[in-house]
């Protein structure tokens, strides 16, 4: 198995809608905002090379949108998916699966891209299947009030349209164990209706996908939750069972979000879990 950081662009989002309830000068600490308080964020995904499968973990925001709605978020860097899988020799006709952590367009907005003659829309990924779940599906394509402007129709309808789109089974358990791509899936249901958290097996490691639920090494205290979480009080429970596990068996969090840490690992301490070590997927993944 080989696994490989996939840079799909950086952007800004206001740090107090990052950092909920949580003062600024406690958060700034770690996420330095600038003089419109926008903080620095990534979309780095996850591409795996399993025997004769390519899984790609989330796709972020893709570049189809408008250039109103891409002014909302500030974007900054010059990384693009394709760029990205190019450097390691890979297109995205290459990839055999495509893992989305939840539908949220940040996280699934590269997924589908504008056909030829910009008539339509298409699966970015022609040879993949698109992976969720029937709870979150259900989810996104009947969004509530909060979320709708999170879940896009042209994000989402193609991928079924298309015949691509599958669903892991669910379980009566918060962990899906050895799901149909041979990981295991954490759910969460505070940021929205069960997101997927995968952990992947690698070298004797275990490498946990965080996304939404722990966004930026800044989020590591526990009452330190995004604004846009629906259920946030849920989100601190289940960040404390995740985080106290990932203490315990040394998991590698891999940080979606965080623009300048990409992976770290975390300890007990008398305030609760905290950072141990930051490292580069480099450090990790060669």
């Amino acid at each position: 198995m080989n696994l490989y950081p996939i840079e799909t662009g950086n952007f800004k989002l206001d740090g107090g809608a990052m950092f909920g309830v949580v003062p600024k000068a406690l958060w700034q600490r770690t996420n330095p905002a600038d003089a419109n308080n926008m903080i620095d964020l990534a979309a780095r995904c996850l591409l795996i090379e399993d025997g004769n499968r390519l899984i790609l973990i989330d796709t972020g925001m893709g570049n189809k949108q408008s250039e109103k709605f891409f002014g909302y978020y500030h974007l900054w860097g010059d990384h693009t998916l394709e760029k990205s899988l190019a450097r390691y020799g890979f297109h995205k006709n290459d990839i055999t699966d495509v893992f989305m952590t939840h539908l949220h367009f940040d996280h699934c907005g590269g997924s589908i891209q504008w056909n030829k003659d910009r008539t339509g829309y298409e699966p970015a990924f022609k040879n993949a299947k698109f992976w969720t779940n029937k709870n979150h599906w259900q989810w996104a394509t009947q969004p509530n009030r909060r979320e709708k402007a999170s879940f896009l129709k042209e994000n989402l309808w193609p991928m079924e349209e298309s015949g691509q789109l599958h669903f892991m089974p669910l379980s009566n358990s918060d962990f899906i164990n050895n799901s149909n791509l041979g990981i295991d899936v954490f759910l969460a249901d505070g940021h929205t209706e069960k997101q997927m958290i995968p952990l992947i097996s690698y070298k004797g490691k275990t490498i946990a996908f965080m996304a939404d639920l722990l966004p930026t090494v800044g989020h590591l205290p526990l009452p330190y939750v995004m604004g846009y979480d629906t259920r946030p009080l849920l989100t601190l429970d289940e960040k404390e069972k995740f985080l106290n596990q990932a203490a315990d068996q040394n998991y590698y969090l891999f940080l979606e979000h965080d623009a300048h840490n990409e992976i770290i690992t975390v300890q007990h301490t008398e305030k609760g879990v905290r950072l141990k070590r930051t490292f580069k997927t480099t450090d990790i993944f060669n």
